[in-house]
């Protein structure tokens, strides 16, 4: 940053997405959740540096050089889609052009049966045939969030990353989406969802995984997740409580600023449960980031023991 000061947008963010499964990775604005899809895809600004590996099968995506990236892994490899879909979208060219040269390229239709296998790609993301010869400027910014969903599909790559794709759809387009994402995963593809949409995640994910202030602070089977036993680390379980179908609970005050991170744990400040001991970062063990985590199930039916 200027004054040469630097900002940890990502710390130690460390997962396992297999193919099949859908990891759901939610938290705040600003926690670090598109850095993190940015870095996976070479994506980041140039004033940006990445440590450490993701490894896609035999490559390292983090180490891969821009060639690399730009004619064996986006679109191909790694589907993404985008977080602002207006801006990915060529402005000058229509729907149905971007579309047909999509498909063109990544499944290799050709002549008389691309115009159909374009319509197709496009319903598959409930974009309607009659906008696909708009420009994207024509396109309202649900119908833009379905034509950025539509192109990254094409592809049916091993890994998608859909960066909050259900934004400005409404509940029955949303649900549409999400189970399109879905039958990704279900094909026997990964799927990193990000969202704030916990009720979208809920219907689709397998795990969840939670972000505040650019740390993985919970990792979590989205049955246990959402259902009986709960989130463990008091933010997720304040996400939950602020849902208008649960207790409606806001979590109190703000999150932190990246580069004014406080000493410890960067929750603390918010936290019903903090005490001295949160005056050291918590490492992610058990699942969990916290000094002081709601009891495992098991702990909890040991205890009644």
């Amino acid at each position: 940053m200027r004054g040469g000061r630097e900002v940890a947008a990502v710390t130690e963010a460390s997962f396992r997405l297999g193919p099949g499964e859908c990891l759901a990775l939610v938290g705040e604005s600003g926690c670090g959740k598109s850095v993190l899809a940015s870095a996976l895809l070479g994506l980041l600004p140039g004033n940006a540096r990445t440590e450490g590996s993701a490894l896609l099968g035999d490559l390292d995506l983090l180490a891969a050089d821009e060639r690399t990236l730009a004619r064996t892994v986006r679109g191909r490899r790694v589907g993404l889609v985008p977080q602002s879909p207006a801006a990915h979208l060529t402005p000058v060219r229509t729907v149905r052009s971007q579309l047909e040269e999509t498909v063109r390229e990544l499944t290799g239709v050709r002549g008389r049966a691309l115009r159909p296998a374009a319509e197709a790609a496009a319903d598959r993301a409930a974009f309607p045939a009659g906008h696909l010869d708009r420009y994207p400027h024509q396109l309202s910014g649900g119908l833009a969030q379905r034509a950025a969903t539509a192109l990254a599909l094409v592809g049916d790559a091993p890994l998608l990353l859909a960066d909050e794709p259900t934004t400005g759809l409404d509940r029955d387009l949303v649900d549409r989406t999400v189970d399109e994402l879905r039958r990704h995963a279900d094909a026997g593809r990964a799927l990193l969802m990000i969202t704030h949409d916990l009720a979208a995640a809920h219907r689709i994910a397998d795990r969840v995984a939670v972000m505040y202030a650019g740390r993985i602070v919970e990792v979590a089977d989205a049955a246990a997740f959402f259902g009986g036993p709960g989130p463990r680390h008091p933010y997720a379980r304040g996400l939950l409580d602020a849902l208008p179908e649960r207790a409606f609970t806001p979590i109190p005050g703000m999150p932190p600023e990246l580069g004014d991170l406080p000493e410890g744990c960067a929750f603390a400040a918010r936290c019903p449960r903090a005490a001295a001991g949160c005056q050291a970062v918590p490492r992610l063990a058990d699942g969990v980031a916290c000094h002081h985590p709601h009891p495992h199930p098991s702990a909890r039916e040991a205890s009644r023991a």
